[in-house]
């Protein structure tokens, strides 16, 4: 990995409780879709102290102009302060981490089961992929407790109704929207979406018990559980 110096562009919520950072790209940065960085803020004297250094997966593909990352906003020390700090500050990215990155073999599908924040990572692997009009088929299973909370759904929306490689299945655990489904991840919600178990790469990403509970019931149904690869959101 690699140390840079580059400028926070802009911020906007991009859900209730979710907030979007926006970075100058720096030159020479070589990341994956689905890896992270670390981001370390300055420290002014005077200010309050703060832990100086947070990792985020990277929300944008690897050919967008921009860095960006998204967070929960839970008032820890490091998201305060990075809510805070003014645009146009230069932070330092460290990158690039991380191997939850999409599988070569494009005959092979791709179901990625998502809760919450888990989004950002894949955002970044199902916008590259089409790009790069690669022939996996992408199923995205994507669960929050209300619409309100799910990040980057009229994107995806959009995206599914333009590809015809990509489905996009919106669930929703306490509200009920039209075209998504209602309640919590089950087997039979899984066997709806994705019909052959055996053959597709899944990709998990979530809180930590969401993402133990998911491999857990793929496990249990009869998924290749070599087929399993995951990424776990701690303190979200």
């Amino acid at each position: 990995m690699t140390t840079y110096d580059v400028k926070l562009l802009g911020k906007r919520e991009v859900a209730e409780g979710t907030m979007e950072f926006t970075l100058e790209k720096p030159a020479g940065l070589d990341v994956r879709a689905g890896q992270f960085c670390d981001i370390k803020l300055p420290s002014p004297e005077g200010t309050p102290k703060h832990d100086g250094m947070h990792g985020f997966s990277f929300v944008n593909a690897p050919f967008e102009p921009h860095i960006a990352v998204a967070t929960r906003m839970r008032g820890t020390p490091f998201k305060e302060a990075f809510r805070k700090t003014p645009d146009g500050t230069v932070v330092k990215l460290i990158a690039p981490f991380g191997d939850f990155t999409l599988h070569k073999t494009e005959s092979v599908p791709a179901v990625f089961i998502i809760g919450g924040i888990g989004i950002t990572p894949v955002r970044s692997m199902i916008v590259q992929a089409l790009h790069d009009r690669t022939a996996h088929h992408l199923t995205l299973i994507y669960a929050n407790r209300t619409p309100a909370q799910a990040a980057y759904v009229d994107e995806l929306k959009q995206l599914a109704s333009q590809h015809a490689n990509f489905t996009f299945v919106q669930v929703y655990t306490q509200n009920q929207a039209d075209g998504a489904e209602h309640g919590h991840v089950d087997a039979a919600m899984i066997r709806r979406h994705v019909p052959d178990l055996a053959t597709p790469k899944f990709y998990l990403s979530g809180p930590e018990g969401m993402v133990k509970a998911m491999r857990a019931l793929l496990v249990k149904i009869d998924a290749n559980e070599d087929n399993i690869r995951t990424e776990e959101f701690e303190g979200y």
